[in-house]
């Protein structure tokens, strides 16, 4: 799949706003293309450790969507990656 060049990542789907490009910089995401290669699950616990607040499990499928997307997915809502992320959860 082919990785794309956006800008701003409020130009990525699913980057709902600037609350969650705020999470993002916790991360030191602060561009779309330092989404390629990251692990939605390795983010989401640094993003707790980092804030020292246990986020909404749904932020991991928000990340998901915008990962896969960055990485040349098609773009897809962050809600349909929540039964993949229940399953991943549940076999780890």
């Amino acid at each position: 799949m082919k990785s794309r060049k956006l800008e701003h990542l409020q130009d990525v789907p699913n980057i709902v706003g600037p609350a969650t490009e705020k999470l993002l910089a916790i991360l030191g995401i602060r561009k779309p293309a330092d989404l390629i290669g990251k692990n939605p699950y390795l983010m989401y616990e640094n993003l707790c450790k980092f804030t020292h607040v246990r986020h909404d499990p749904c932020v991991i499928d928000v990340f998901i969507s915008a990962v896969r997307y960055m990485e040349g997915g098609r773009p897809r809502q962050w809600w349909k990656f929540t039964q993949e992320r229940k399953k991943h959860l549940s076999s780890a």
